[in-house]
């Protein structure tokens, strides 16, 4: 089970990206894809569909390592955690170590 998962609300804690909070759109291993962040303009030269070149915005990862789950979030301020697991009646649940909550 992974910490990051698809539609999970995060915050970027280190690089270029610092402070900014994002939705999960994609989670590759240790890399995570975020909505509006880490994105490049792509030159796309021209071909036989297309007679003109083009630019094209595309998405690159953040590692897992340089973002923390947003647990809270209100007008102004959000509320991080890290993530713990814990096993009830088989099933291994994703918990906030700040307040102890489950993580959905």
């Amino acid at each position: 089970m992974k910490r990051i998962k698809k539609d999970d609300l995060v915050k970027v804690i280190a690089g270029g990206n610092k402070g900014k909070i994002a939705k999960v759109t994609k989670v590759e291993g240790e890399k995570v894809y975020l909505e509006g962040v880490n994105t490049r303009t792509r030159h796309v030269a021209a071909n036989r569909l297309s007679a003109q070149g083009t630019k094209r915005d595309i998405q690159l990862p953040v590692d897992a390592s340089n973002i923390v789950l947003v647990v809270e979030k209100t007008a102004g301020a959000e509320k991080v955690s890290k993530v713990s697991y814990q096993v009830k009646n088989g099933a291994k649940t994703r918990i906030a170590k700040v307040n102890s909550k489950e993580v959905k």
